[in-house]
C-alpha cells in the first residue's frame, strides 16, 4: 500500500496525462482544420483570378420579407396607435387588448409591444373606473 502523498501524486500524474492527451488531439484537429481552410482558400483563390464568377441570386426576383413591409397606422403599428389615441377615446384600449388576446400580433410580431402597451392601459383604466364608481355609489 502506498502512502497518502504517492496516492494523490498518482492521481494528478494520472489526470494530467489524461488532459495532455486530450490537448494533443485538440492541436491535431486544429492543425488539419487549419490545413483544409487554407486548401479551400487557395482553390478560390485560383478561381477568382481566372475570372470565374458565379452567379448568387438574380436581382429580379427580390422577395419582400416579413419586415420588409411597413406596419399600419402611420408606421407606428395598431397597438402603439391605439395606445396614444387611447389617452383621448379609452376605447381604442379595449379594441386593442381584444386584438391582443386573439393573438393579432402573430401576423405582424412587431405588433406585440404595442398591444401589450394598450391592454395594461386598458388594465388600469378599468381599476380607475371601478374605484371612480365605488365612490359614487357609496
Amino acid at each position: 500500500m502506498r502512502p497518502v502523498n504517492e496516492n494523490i501524486k498518482y492521481a494528478y500524474l494520472k489526470r494530467w496525462s489524461i488532459v495532455c492527451s486530450f490537448m494533443h488531439w485538440i492541436r491535431s484537429y486544429g492543425e488539419w482544420l487549419y490545413l483544409c481552410r487554407r486548401h479551400v482558400l487557395m482553390a478560390g483563390h485560383n478561381d477568382r483570378e481566372k475570372g470565374k464568377y458565379a452567379l448568387i441570386k438574380d436581382s429580379d426576383d427580390f422577395q419582400q420579407g416579413l419586415y420588409d413591409k411597413p406596419m399600419p397606422c402611420f408606421g407606428c403599428g395598431i397597438g402603439w396607435f391605439s395606445f396614444l389615441i387611447g389617452f383621448a377615446f379609452p376605447v381604442m384600449w379595449y379594441y386593442a387588448t381584444f386584438l391582443y388576446f386573439g393573438n393579432y400580433y402573430r401576423k405582424d410580431p412587431r405588433e406585440r409591444a404595442g398591444l401589450a402597451a394598450s391592454a395594461i392601459a386598458a388594465m388600469g383604466c378599468s381599476v380607475i373606473l371601478f374605484i371612480v364608481a365605488m365612490i359614487l355609489l357609496f
